[in-house]
């Protein structure tokens, strides 16, 4: 609905000297205590909106993990909804910015009497203070038709459409892991979907063979081979390494991929799993949130 106020924020938290804490923000304005949140500017990604938002209320960096219940309600007889994730702190010292006058660490036993509205309590309580690791899978972006390519499967590039969406990817995969090891189909449009997410960190993009769709690749040089080496074996090993990933392949094999990575973590695939659905449109993504070996949370999200 175009009438309804959209906003994003974050529960941060951090272990403290005397066990978790939580990130609180006061408003003069209002004098309430509440979740670090704001306004989506135009056009803008809500997972950008929830990591700007915390950074100018409390210019810390969050880094977010699993998705948390959204709220709604009026606002001045306008209806509104702030979607929340966890967060943590990058390193960042929190400090009042912005609109917000004064910040608070709060024992996460004790922030829910601190806040002053029920609503936030409710975002508070769905938090599960334990370090997640993502897994990134992600299609990708828009090239063109493959009808109209009369070169190589493999060496078909990114359109304008697809160019403009792998720039906006290289900010919405930096909100969950802004360093991580990426693994891609060695096709042309793949590797050109995460370079400019690899280009923000300095990494580098490893391609492998496995990856490509069958029967399509005609050279196996672009990575590693061997038998039973598999997408989702790569996959599996990923989950297995404990270390932000992110892997890019096609519509054909994203649904194995995200299956994979939900046996390894000894979870049950969600029902769109077994389905080309899985695969979602091009250039967007499952975020797949590891915990010690379980899975804790699985969300997707489109590019715009």
């Amino acid at each position: 609905m175009s009438d309804v106020i959209h906003s994003a924020g974050a529960v941060v938290w951090r272990d403290g000297a005397h066990g978790v804490e939580v990130l609180l923000v006061h408003r003069s304005l209002y004098d309430d205590w509440s979740l670090p949140k704001g306004k989506r500017e135009p056009g803008e990604h809500k997972l950008l909106t929830a990591v700007r938002e915390v950074f100018e209320e409390t210019s810390v960096r969050a880094v977010l993990g699993p998705r948390l219940p959204a709220t709604e309600y009026l606002a001045f007889g306008t209806p509104k909804k702030v979607d929340y994730w966890s967060a943590t702190s990058s390193g960042f010292q929190a400090a009042a910015s912005h609109e917000i006058d004064a910040v608070s660490w709060q024992p996460l036993g004790g922030a829910a009497a601190r806040l002053s509205y029920s609503r936030d309590s409710t975002v508070l309580a769905a938090l599960v203070p334990r370090e997640t690791v993502p897994l990134i899978l992600l299609r990708h972006a828009s090239a063109g038709s493959k009808r109209a390519w009369h070169g190589s499967d493999e060496a078909r590039p990114l359109d304008e459409r697809g160019a403009a969406d792998a720039r906006a990817l290289a900010g919405l995969l930096a909100c969950f892991a802004p360093r991580a090891r990426i693994i891609s189909s060695p096709a042309v449009r793949c590797t050109q979907t995460v370079a400019p997410y690899a280009a923000g960190f300095a990494g580098s993009v490893e391609a492998e063979a496995v990856l490509a769709v069958h029967g399509r690749s005609s050279d196996l040089s672009f990575g590693r081979t061997g038998g039973g080496i598999s997408p989702g074996s790569v996959v599996r090993d990923l989950v297995e390494a404990g270390k932000p990933a992110v892997v890019c392949l096609h519509g054909e094999n994203l649904a194995e991929a995200l299956k994979a990575a939900c046996s390894a973590l000894g979870a049950t695939p969600p029902p769109e799993a077994g389905t080309r659905a899985a695969a979602l449109s091009k250039g967007a993504f499952w975020v797949v949130h590891t915990a010690a070996g379980e899975l804790a949370g699985l969300e997707h999200y489109e590019p715009s």
